[in-house]
């Protein structure tokens, strides 16, 4: 993703927002989601593994060494959830929250489990669920792990954990959001998770015209969304 032009946002008076992509894996703007296509968002790379050259080395279950408090906009975590053991969960959460201004979102989405089982119970384990760039993917690998990626070294592909649509939400309000907005696609799950100030009607140009924009429905996707009690 190109850098903005400070030109715009002096035109404009409005500032640029920043996004830290977690997990971001090599740079291509394809990684990053369209809600942030858009010329005032500045993309920050993290990701744990050196070669991939992020623009912050570090775990995303501790980023206090490198990111401060309240420094983003927003997070983008693509699939990089399942990757961690169950207890490392809340952790990584709780320091979304931590690294997001009290206006800011995290955009979460990772394997929806409950899918995938019912695949299993319809066409088996190892039938082809979806073809994708790194290969075809089967319900082995939405559940433990691209396995070819696996076999050419890469372990840290393994999946670790999983999610349904409850227990997704829960964690995200048990780590310091104020609100969650759920949605599910084809075997996976979406979830907005809100900061006490953030108003909906300031996203809503980022994701009109995105695949997610029903997160911002009344009834996001079908799904109500959720506060704590």
């Amino acid at each position: 993703m190109s850098a903005p032009d400070p030109a715009l946002a002096r035109v404009t008076g409005t500032r640029f927002r920043h996004v830290l992509n977690v997990g971001s894996g090599p740079a291509h703007p394809g990684k990053l989601h369209a809600a942030f296509h858009t010329p005032l968002w500045r993309e920050v790379r993290l990701d744990v593994e050196p070669k991939v050259q992020p623009d912050i080395l570090s775990s995303m279950v501790d980023m206090r060494a490198s990111v401060p408090d309240a420094s983003f906009d927003a997070v983008w975590s693509s699939h990089n959830l399942e990757h961690l053991s169950a207890h490392e969960v809340p952790l990584a959460l709780a320091e979304f929250a931590r690294v997001l201004t009290p206006d800011g979102f995290a955009l979460v989405t990772c394997p929806d489990v409950e899918e995938v089982a019912r695949f299993i119970l319809e066409r088996g384990i190892e039938e082809v669920a979806y073809p994708s760039a790194a290969g075809p993917v089967t319900p082995i690998d939405m559940l433990w792990g691209h396995r070819a990626s696996i076999e050419a070294g890469y372990g840290f592909m393994a999946h670790r954990t999983g999610f349904t649509l409850s227990s997704l939400a829960r964690q995200v309000l048990d780590s310091g959001f104020a609100e969650v907005r759920l949605s599910r696609s084809r075997f996976a799950l979406w979830a907005l998770c809100l900061k006490p100030g953030c108003r909906l009607e300031s996203l809503s140009a980022d994701f009109a015209r995105t695949e997610q924009a029903e997160l911002l429905g009344a009834e996001a996707g079908g799904e109500p969304s959720a506060a704590p009690s």
